[in-house]
């Protein structure tokens, strides 16, 4: 009997911290919608001699979600300014899912890497001093945040995410925050359980990645899957930018064949992070040459960032906080 009321205890404590951390990302969404401008922007490009700094060689991690040949494509340029600026050598690593990224940075095997909330809020839990946020993407509409979305095939006679019970339902990574972490927790927060006696979905399970997912929908080995859009621009193009904008850009994706039928609150942009051990100079020089092509070189920041926003802004650990809470109490809510 105690040990009942002792674990009955401590989901309702996990519950209600992440709850508690659901509603902090709520706010921090809704004042990221409200953009203040207090930073400059680098009118030249930042020159710097890695070398000297110690930095022998620049290796960018790339997380998974769509076909390797694409994201080696879209991150070339970005390998070309760092070389011709900073006189080091670029080595691209796109990992098969979110975690090889992770634990490259971790392991000091990589540089740098742009994330999502949930990947840097599991770091930190692992490692605080591994890595450091410095930037974030802008939407077009001045908000720093973005929403996950559940889709369902156009001839489907799915509707709305009451219609999904007894349906497959495919989330894109253990480590994707608009592709697991948040939509898991808000699906189950509103009464629709995602596993055990009373799951509404006939099943769930992870595609490897959000174009994967969308792709698996699509071939009719999932009625539905999430994945990660902007929620502002035009709906028939994928909106301003995430995956469904990517895999629209490139033609793997007519908007005419799905529908969306559920999407999240606001949830914060993800961060590029730098290793935390590295010179602060070649920090700054990075920092400052990401801002450069964010707002000069519009075509590779399309790119590199699914779409189009505004640009990089500085962002820093404080920001993801919420996410750090939700994730810490959900793996709490796993052991428990």
């Amino acid at each position: 009997m105690f040990k009942s009321m002792l674990l009955a205890g401590t989901a309702a404590a996990v519950l209600g911290a992440t709850a508690f951390a659901q509603q902090e990302i709520r706010s921090a969404g809704e004042e990221a919608t409200t953009s203040v401008r207090d930073f400059e922007i680098p009118t030249e490009l930042p020159v710097a001699d890695f070398k000297d700094d110690g930095v022998e060689i620049w290796r960018i991690g790339i997380l998974g979600g769509e076909n390797e040949a694409d994201r080696l494509r879209e991150y070339t340029c970005l390998a070309d300014h760092v070389e011709k600026q900073f006189g080091v050598d670029v080595e691209l690593y796109p990992a098969s899912d979110y975690a090889g990224v992770m634990q490259g940075l971790i392991s000091d095997n990589l540089e740098t890497a742009g994330l999502g909330s949930a990947g840097y809020a599991g770091i930190y839990l692992q490692d605080p001093d591994a890595v450091e946020p410095i930037l974030t993407n802008e939407q077009v509409d001045g908000s720093r945040g973005y929403y996950s979305v559940m889709l369902v095939r156009s001839d489907s006679d799915i509707e709305s995410i009451d219609d999904m019970e007894g349906r497959s339902l495919a989330f894109a990574d253990p480590n994707s925050t608009s592709g697991y972490l948040v939509p898991n927790f808000e699906l189950n927060d509103s009464g629709y359980a995602t596993e055990g006696d009373d799951a509404f979905f006939s099943q769930t399970g992870f595609s490897g990645g959000h174009e994967q997912g969308v792709v698996a929908v699509l071939n009719g080995q999932y009625d539905a899957a999430v994945t990660w859009v902007s929620g502002v621009g035009e709906l028939e193009k994928g909106y301003s930018r995430g995956n469904l904008r990517s895999m629209w850009d490139k033609g793997a994706l007519d908007m005419n064949d799905i529908r969306i039928v559920w999407q999240s609150n606001l949830i914060t942009n993800g961060p590029i992070v730098v290793r935390k051990d590295l010179p602060q100079e070649v920090k700054d020089a990075y920092k400052d040459l990401m801002l450069w092509i964010s707002y000069n070189d519009r075509e590779c920041y399309a790119l590199i960032a699914d779409g189009e926003a505004n640009g990089y802004v500085p962002v820093t650990q404080e920001f993801y906080e919420p996410i750090i809470n939700m994730r810490r109490a959900t793996m709490e809510q796993r052991r428990g």
